[in-house]
Formats: C-alpha cells, structure tokens, sequence
C-alpha cells in the first residue's frame, strides 16, 4: 500500500511584513490550517525569524529562513549564516541567491 505524501504549502514575503505583521499573519493563519492533512512553511527574513517562530510553536507552521549567507562568519554586513539560522531553531532555508554588486 502507497502512502500518499503530505502536502506542503510554503511561501515567503521578502521584504512586504515586520515582524508584527509576521506574528499577526500567522495568528490569522493558525485556525485556518490546523489539520492533518497539510504543513505549511514561511520563509521570512531574518527579523522575523524569532517572532514568527515564537506565534507558530504548536501548530502545524514550520518557520525557515528566506535567505542566508555561506560564510559561517567574517565581515558580511548584513548577511545571516547558517551558524546562526540553526542556533535560533531554523531547520529550512527557502534559497540562496548570490547577487553580485558592481560599483560603476
């Protein structure tokens, strides 16, 4: 017998919520998703990270990072690295994209 596999909604919002705005979405979403049948995942910015993860605790959100940086540290202004993602509990990160700057 297959098993069917569980659904997964995931999505992220770069830089259109802060981190009160996170919590609040979240608090809305929390009743409307609570079931068996699906997990969802947020990936916000790491200013929501601790916020989001703090309203999502017992239900079935799972909060991963937006981004991060490869380096595990240096002088990376602005920059997250996965050192930091695992030691705040994040288990996902939603992608990675490098952008190079070009001073003209």
């Amino acid at each position: 017998m297959v098993m069917a596999r569980k659904k997964i909604i995931a999505g992220n919002w770069k830089m259109n919520m802060t981190p009160s705005q996170a919590v609040e979405l979240i608090n809305t979403l929390k009743p409307l998703v609570a079931n068996d049948e699906v997990d969802v995942l947020l990936c916000v910015p790491a200013i929501d990270i601790i916020p989001a993860m703090e309203a999502a605790k017992g239900s079935n959100i799972m909060i991963g990072a937006e981004n991060m940086y490869f380096e595990e540290k240096g002088a990376f202004t602005g920059e997250i690295s996965p050192a930091m993602l695992d030691d705040a509990g994040v288990e996902v990160c939603d992608h990675r994209t490098l952008r190079e700057k070009r001073v003209l």
